[in-house]
């Protein structure tokens, strides 16, 4: 076995993980270093650039450190990246011109409303409903609010791109400017039909072409780094992921009609459609899996906002629990047969959906009703948002799903994974490694490097599975009762 290693992060919304797999594909140690949630007076939410960088570099040599690995052992280097986090710096300063804009800063809404005559003409070319979500607007934000950025565009010096372009550029010796498709097609700038950069959309949103980075195949060499000094010699980065998709070929789903979720804060389901784009006009976005051997595949994906986060509600503002960990145990006690469902429309429904104006509610509460079943209720919520989409997913398809696997803390909780499964009818695989994101991106690093074989290199990996238990009639009873439930939120 050779004694090579594969140095991945994940750069996520909270923090940077530093990841070192082994040449067997084994997670040998990881180091953490979190950054500041910066947000303003208005609720605008960023992050400071520079500050990421010189995480990125920490948890590389702390990780490093702390198995023991030598510099030379070091075969290759993958990125996993917040996606939609919105950077903008100066090319001949190296300098950022602003403060990150984050995936959840809606500060570009207004600038969404002038767009609203076009909604339909981007989504036809980019998959995606206009957003403020998506990087499109934020960078016509930048252009229009930050004076370094227009003289930089008009000298030739301006850069624009996602979280992943900003670490390329800065990691790699030849200041390579480089994005992959996966993170090119979460802009709103990307014709994801032409593969290439839209010239009528980067006109309208006031974006010079000049400035946004090469879109390149997920598993290409990106460039060389010796990290800041870190190696002796610089070794490629050749894999590189927004961090659902890292998770998606983590999951090794790389075939089409394979689907995972990813349990946090909030939900995403993505699901492998093939090498052929599809639109759906219900709901979910399509996007780029990735580019991997001159290829591109793509997705259907659906984002959740209130999923773990209503379990946090329950412990810390409704104070109901003392921990996310003990709500398994509650939902097994409570009375099964009560009816009573949680809506978490705290600030609108998201996928499918779309409905900004309806808040949450619970409904079916009877005189029997109390703590456990009210518990039991916001843990199922969860389970019926994900089955929304996998429901979805499936017909638009017309592929069959079999498995949904799964990932993300939430995941522990087995009354919520065997629910999840008797609802979407499907089984429920968990890997025993929760660090999809980063994996994936070391996986597609490994692979292209040559030092993992991608027909072995997934074999190792350890799951637990649950499978549906539940009659058809209970099932659809209860899930025409959230249907309903989802139809008075909506009201």
């Amino acid at each position: 076995m050779t004694d090579k290693y594969i140095l991945a992060v994940d750069q996520s919304t909270q923090g940077t993980k530093g990841l070192l797999f082994d040449a067997a594909g084994t997670l040998v140690c990881r180091a953490d270093r979190p950054h500041r949630q910066i947000i303003s007076e208005s609720g605008w939410v960023s992050h400071n650039l520079e500050e990421i960088l010189e995480n990125t570099l920490a948890v590389c040599a702390d990780v490093m450190k702390s198995a023991g690995v030598k510099p030379n052992q070091i075969a290759a280097f993958g990125i996993s990246n917040q996606r939609e986090t919105t950077a903008a710096w100066n090319t001949m300063t190296g300098k950022p011109l602003c403060d990150a804009i984050v995936w959840q800063c809606g500060r570009a809404s207004e600038i969404c409303k002038r767009h609203e005559g076009e909604a339909e003409s981007i989504r036809q070319k980019t998959g995606m409903t206009l957003s403020p979500f998506f990087p499109a607007a934020k960078m016509q934000w930048i252009m229009e609010n930050i004076p370094e950025a227009k003289t930089a565009a008009d000298s030739g010096e301006l850069a624009l791109g996602t979280i992943d372009s900003w670490l390329v550029w800065n990691l790699t010796g030849e200041h390579a400017l480089r994005t992959d498709y996966s993170n090119a097609s979460r802009t709103q700038l990307f014709n994801i039909m032409e593969l290439q950069w839209d010239q009528e959309i980067c006109s309208s949103f006031g974006i010079p072409m000049k400035a946004l980075a090469e879109v390149c195949m997920s598993d290409s060499v990106f460039g060389y780094t010796d990290l800041g000094g870190l190696l002796p010699e610089a070794i490629p980065v050749c894999g590189v992921l927004g961090d659902s998709h890292g998770a998606l070929f983590g999951q090794d789903c790389r075939q089409p009609g394979l689907i995972k979720a990813t349990y946090g804060t909030g939900s995403s389901v993505m699901m492998n459609i093939g090498k052929e784009p599809v639109l759906s006009d219900r709901g979910i976005v399509t996007s780029l899996a990735w580019g991997r051997k001159g290829q591109v595949e793509y997705v259907f994906e659906g984002n959740l906002n209130y999923t773990g986060a209503v379990i946090t509600w329950l412990k810390d503002d409704l104070q109901m629990i003392r921990s996310a960990g003990e709500t398994g145990d509650i939902a097994e006690k409570a009375n099964p047969e009560d009816k009573t469902y949680f809506v978490p429309a705290f600030t609108g429904l998201g996928a499918p959906y779309w409905k900004p104006d309806a808040r949450g509610m619970f409904s079916g509460i009877t005189r029997t009703t109390g703590r456990s079943e009210m518990v039991k209720a916001c843990v199922e919520c969860i389970a019926y948002q994900i089955t929304d989409l996998v429901e979805l997913m499936r017909e638009e398809s017309h592929l069959a799903i079999e498995e949904l696997r799964a990932d993300g803390g939430p995941t522990a909780n087995r009354y919520l994974m065997q629910f999840q499964s008797d609802m979407a009818d499907v089984r429920v695989r968990i890997p025993e490694i929760q660090e999809l994101s980063g994996m994936g991106a070391a996986y597609m690093a490994g692979i292209s490097c040559g030092l993992y074989d991608e027909n072995t290199i997934f074999d190792h990996i350890r799951h637990s599975t649950f499978a549906p238990a539940m009659t058809q009639e209970v099932r659809q009873q209860k899930y025409e009762g959230w249907k309903e439930a989802v139809g008075r939120a909506i009201q």
